[in-house]
């Protein structure tokens, strides 16, 4: 389990790098997430400021050196572009699952690089990282996020009614599930 939060993680897909976030990946990571379109689902609302990712990235390399999770950027090979997140959190050790989250900037989306991270990541967590669960929340109204999950093999496991309220707009959850027998 501990190849799971090495800071040396990298994993290779066609297109992509999944790498550990840096310093200097913060002016493409505000971009996407301070972008309203990206973050219309999100549970929270868009980034401000530019400190903010400095912030994130920060707590990233803390959570990752104390074993909590472990987020990494998508790098386009080609072009050496960071076009999104992709993150293994909420660690049950004992339970051998974790939950996933991802986000992609608008200009990647509908490419298929989403589905290629997110394949290599639940290869990666099942594979690597001998998990047996995987889990993703998401907002219902997020049909390409959910059919990014389906595809992948999750399906809709519940809903939860009102969970979130960002900038005073109320939202429920959708939960997913993958189990790696199943995949």
């Amino acid at each position: 389990m501990t190849a799971l939060f090495s800071e040396t993680t990298k994993i290779q897909t066609p297109r992509l790098l999944l790498r550990p976030l840096y310093r200097d990946d913060a002016p493409a990571l505000f971009v996407f997430m301070s972008d309203p379109v990206v973050m219309r689902f999100w549970n929270h609302p868009p980034w401000q400021q530019i400190e903010q990712a400095n912030d994130a990235i920060d707590e990233y390399w803390s959570a990752l050196c104390a074993g909590l999770y472990m987020k990494l950027g998508l790098e386009v090979k080609e072009s050496g572009e960071l076009i999104g997140t992709c993150v293994l959190f909420n660690l049950e050790i004992e339970s051998k699952r974790a939950e996933i989250g991802y986000c992609l900037a608008e200009s990647a989306q509908g490419k298929g690089y989403m589905a290629e991270a997110l394949s290599a990541l639940r290869d990666f967590a099942f594979e690597t990282a001998g998990l047996s669960r995987l889990e993703a929340e998401i907002d219902p109204r997020n049909v390409a996020s959910a059919k990014s999950l389906e595809r992948l093999g999750f399906t809709q496991e519940g809903l939860l009614k009102q969970r979130w309220i960002v900038d005073g707009e109320v939202s429920d959850s959708a939960l997913y599930g993958l189990l790696a027998a199943d995949r």
